[in-house]
């Protein structure tokens, strides 16, 4: 698009809108961003989904969600699940959820019957022990690699483990399935990233427990013998581990039991939403101080890390926001977004390399639909994430104003960073200045909600500073916007520049188009919308 013709349908759709823009509030935010140094990193592949192993009869509250979306059931021919994964280049899947300490692998010398997974009242989670055949791990692996998605797998940390009071498990672990399972996989050249043990077993658990000493000690096992298995190997994948809710205490006792260099990596679980019948859902995710508590659950984690197991980092293992398959009409719709990428950018902030969203298909939280693979709002979200917001996390501050978020990253694969903004006002349309600090120019933080006739005077006041080196050659940025079709956040269509966001006519995921614009040109971000703003000219050194 030609910048000036760009400025020019910026400057009309401004006027024609002028009458609604009337009637809101019009707030200008400063956002001053530090490029001179990285705060945190986070890996190329953050952004992470799952694929868990409910049958189609787990239900939650009269819903079953589920169909055929399992590790087991999963339909890998359909086109648009392939076509889903390819648009990310290469996908991160985490393969585990509730069921995966009951699984059995059908390979090697066997101490449970290998059968599918069964309704039993007295079982785990309402079900029986399950199997995976090794012919459907073959069907797995092959679309793994033609769709070039990067493998973690969650092994069944409960086999040969007794129940005993409570939620509490004991005796020792029986890693021979385990062991089986992984040297049948390399015999087949199948490409695992990393293998996680066990899943949601740390604190008090969900269903089932194991105690810190005994899972450290676990681990220890697992990385000599995974050690042994790949030591002729190219590559070794990483170990990880607990995949459970945070519980400080135990957290670092594993990692003191564990020892130095045995943990790669420490997934925890969140769902700090709640239940997903919880009538308060959507209260909870537009409210910006309720998402800001989970903050402090990740800056407990980073620091147990640092004191106990420098050696190892972060990732969210697994989150839906709402537990029990998320909230019907809420985990599905554009609102979710609200509390998706504002997770994205806090748990970077933290050093969390990577964030598995829970999941790619299945339950009212998948990014794809149940039935149809039609990607829900929160796809688009997580594709453009990928796609724009790279390695290295920057310092960014956004003044006084509770219902705008900002983040900043060093832009993905090109020179420059990119904000990602996120107004959780439903009545102020913000006019944002960016400032960069290498300027020196520290103008006091904050925002002013501005009178209806000063208006015009915001619009030529306001301009977004790149820099002193980056002042020559063409400036412009690239800005998505997304807000919801017709107005209704809880929508299942996202709206990108005003285009919705819905498949070709050839069922081809839709092209992610930015709208171009002079630099010095004003800067919107509308009520209830989020925005990811490129400036390809910021100076940030710490991007170089």
């Amino acid at each position: 698009m030609d910048l000036t013709l760009g400025f020019r349908l910026t400057l009309f759709l401004a006027l024609v809108s002028l009458p609604a823009i009337l009637a809101q509030d019009i707030g200008t935010a400063k956002i001053l961003v530090d490029g001179t140094k990285r705060v945190a990193e986070i890996d190329d592949n953050f952004i992470c989904a799952t694929i868990d192993w409910w049958p189609r009869d787990k239900c939650d509250y009269k819903q079953c969600p589920w169909g055929n979306t399992s590790v087991i059931n999963l339909d890998l021919s359909h086109p648009l699940l392939a076509k889903a994964i390819q648009a990310f280049n290469h996908l991160r899947i985490r393969i585990g959820g509730s069921l995966q300490d009951q699984v059995v692998y059908n390979v090697g010398n066997l101490r449970y019957r290998c059968h599918p997974f069964q309704k039993m009242k007295d079982g785990l989670f309402g079900f029986s022990k399950g199997c995976l055949y090794m012919r459907r791990w073959d069907e797995l692996n092959h679309f793994f690699s033609k769709t070039g998605v990067i493998v973690t797998f969650g092994l069944n940390a409960l086999y040969g483990r007794h129940k005993l009071k409570g939620n509490a498990w004991g005796g020792d672990w029986d890693s021979s399935n385990a062991r089986s399972l992984m040297k049948y996989s390399i015999s087949k050249g199948y490409k695992i990233d990393s293998w996680e043990l066990g899943n949601e077993l740390s604190g008090s658990g969900v269903g089932a427990s194991v105690g810190a000493e005994l899972y450290g000690k676990d681990l220890i096992k697992l990385k000599i013998f995974m050690n042994d298995l790949y030591k002729t190997s190219k590559s070794k994948p990483s170990l990880i581990a607990p995949g459970g809710f945070y519980d400080q205490a135990w957290f670092a006792k594993l990692l003191q039991v564990s020892g130095s260099n045995v943990v790669n990596l420490v997934t925890h679980h969140i769902y700090n939403l709640g239940a997903g019948n919880d009538p308060s859902l959507v209260k909870k995710i537009m409210d910006p101080s309720f998402l800001s508590k989970i903050s402090e659950t990740f800056n407990s984690l980073h620091q147990t890390i640092q004191h106990n197991g420098p050696w190892a980092s972060a990732w969210v293992g697994e989150s839906g926001g709402a537990y029990n398959s998320g909230g019907r009409h809420v985990s599905d719709s554009f609102m979710d977004s609200f509390w998706y990428l504002d997770q994205l950018g806090m748990a970077s902030k933290f050093n969390t390399k990577a964030y598995c969203r829970q999941t790619l298909v299945g339950g009212n939280y998948g990014l794809l639909n149940t039935a149809t693979f039609v990607p829900r709002p929160d796809y688009y979200s997580a594709l453009l994430w990928h796609r724009l917001m790279g390695k290295g996390v920057l310092a960014v501050r956004t003044g006084d104003s509770p219902h705008l978020r900002s983040y900043a990253h060093c832009s993905k694969g090109r020179a420059g960073i990119t904000l990602l903004l996120i107004n959780f006002s439903n009545q102020t349309r913000f006019v944002i200045n960016v400032e960069n600090l290498m300027n020196g120019n520290l103008p006091a933080n904050g925002r002013k909600i501005q009178s209806q006739n000063s208006v015009v005077h915001s619009i030529k006041k306001t301009v977004a500073w790149v820099g002193i080196k980056a002042s020559d050659g063409p400036l412009y940025r690239e800005e998505f916007h997304l807000t919801p079709k017709d107005g209704n956040l809880q929508s299942e269509t996202s709206v990108l520049n005003g285009v919705p966001l819905v498949l070709t006519e050839h069922g081809e995921i839709p092209k992610l188009a930015p709208v171009l614009n002079n630099v010095h040109s004003p800067l919107y971000i509308a009520p209830y919308s989020i925005s990811f703003i490129v400036l390809p000219n910021f100076d940030a050194p710490a991007c170089a």
